[in-house]
């Protein structure tokens, strides 16, 4: 699970602080996707930094899988990014020089533990299949289209079976139908695999596939009902 309470984050503006997030509250539970909307500007980026533990607010509790992220040291905040905290940024981000599989297996080598290594490596397999491209797990991301990069970008994101799952705009630099299937698979191993999902969207067609949805306004955030069908 992934719980946000009265998340108040401001940064230094001149001789005064401008207030990036303002006493946010969010719950995500596990097996379930919240998505997250709002103007560029907004405080999403800023919301989203709290969550994956990247920024400590200035007031407020971070709670994963019943930790208090926010009470931690730096040293074990970063352990428990690595450990429980999956993270896929907007742009795949994928090392030219490494296959899909290895996209996968670099993660695994961050931590330290190399006594593991077959483990891992049925692990990345796994994952690529699950994300459908485990025909592509010797292909370098010059030889996959951009869906596919997001796909590889996601399954590196879950290699170390994290409690909470961060996702910042998966289907900006994708065609309709190819961010389409990316929701999906994003909606479908949240359910598989049990995660907390953020996800951060501009696009208010995709919020049917959620669990529930939020909005940013200057650094505010509210839950986003949505019309009864009566009502449309």
């Amino acid at each position: 699970m992934l719980s946000l309470t009265g998340i108040t984050l401001t940064f230094p503006d001149g001789t005064s602080r401008i207030t990036a997030v303002d006493s946010a509250d969010l719950e995500v539970a596990d097996g379930t996707v919240a998505g997250l909307t709002g103007p560029s500007g907004s405080g999403k980026s800023s919301l989203l930094a709290v969550a994956s533990t990247l920024v400590r607010p200035d007031a407020g509790t971070v709670r994963i899988a019943d930790v208090d992220a926010t009470s931690l040291s730096q040293t074990d905040a970063a352990r428990l990014r690595r450990e429980r905290i999956g993270i896929v940024f907007q742009q795949s981000n994928l090392l030219p020089s490494l296959t899909a599989r290895e996209q996968l297996l670099i993660m695994g080598e961050m931590d330290g533990d190399r006594s593991a290594r077959a483990a891992r490596h049925r692990a990345a397999d796994e994952l690529l299949g699950v994300v459908g491209l485990g025909d592509h797990r010797d292909a370098r991301p010059a030889a996959l289209s951009g869906g596919q990069r997001q796909r590889i970008n996601i399954a590196r994101a879950l290699m170390g079976h994290p409690n909470v799952l961060i996702v910042d705009e998966p289907t900006s630099a994708l065609d309709r139908a190819r961010g389409e299937e990316i929701i999906e698979l994003v909606v479908d191993l949240t359910r598989d695999l049990g995660t907390a999902t953020l996800l951060v969207t501009h696009d208010l067609q995709l919020m049917p596939r959620f669990d529930a949805t939020y909005e940013m306004t200057d650094g505010s955030l509210a839950p986003v009902v949505e019309p009864h069908p009566s009502h449309v």
